[in-house]
């Protein structure tokens, strides 16, 4: 009779184990994620497409906080939501992966016409300064803007130098606001020119 008590008491106890739940975090998942994150890092991810690295980032947080809270409770542990966050994590980390790679080399195909526009854009400045009327008052910006295109024009040199260490980003960004300078000069000067002064 004390065997089968105690019997009874092991299998209730087996039971109760398994109702409450013993399960342990999906650690492949969690493994997966996070070198699919890393892969992303290293593809550059977070400097070609920073909105989707940074999406890939926070879903796999958010997974980790759920396995956490998981992991944290004595009894009724469930990590299948933990489970389908991280592999929704894995995924946008691939997708963000494949996403830099495809955004490196779009911008390594631009610079060269990006760096020869600007070049363009600079020996416009130039002309129009030579035409921009000579007054008391434009005398002054006139020197402003020949300060600026001293300085744009050490950004073709600058760039070429970041592509050459394999930095296209920082070569595209540099390009980028440069053109964006120099097409603003352009503009003032023009103005300045039709106005006469």
């Amino acid at each position: 009779m004390h065997g089968k008590r105690i019997a009874l008491v092991l299998i209730s106890a087996f039971i109760i184990f398994h109702l409450v739940g013993c399960g342990s975090p999906p650690q492949d998942q969690i493994n997966a994620a996070q070198a699919a994150l890393e892969a992303a890092k290293n593809a550059e991810a977070d400097r070609y497409v920073p909105d989707k690295y940074g999406a890939a980032k926070n879903a796999l947080d958010g997974a980790m906080a759920e396995v956490k809270k998981q992991d944290s409770k004595m009894m009724f542990k469930n990590f299948d939501q933990a489970t389908t966050m991280l592999g929704n994590a894995t995924n946008l980390a691939k997708e963000a992966q494949s996403s830099a790679v495809s955004r490196k080399q779009e911008i390594q195909q631009q610079l060269p016409q990006m760096i020869e526009d600007l070049n363009a854009a600079i020996m416009e400045v130039k002309r129009l300064v030579r035409r921009a009327p000579r007054t008391k008052e434009s005398m002054m910006a006139l020197q402003s803007i020949n300060a600026d295109v001293q300085a744009l024009q050490n950004i073709p040199d600058q760039a070429s130098s970041a592509i050459a260490g394999g930095d296209f980003i920082t070569a595209y960004n540099q390009v980028n606001a440069a053109l964006s300078k120099a097409n603003g000069l352009i503009d003032e000067l023009n103005q300045a020119i039709s106005r006469g002064y």
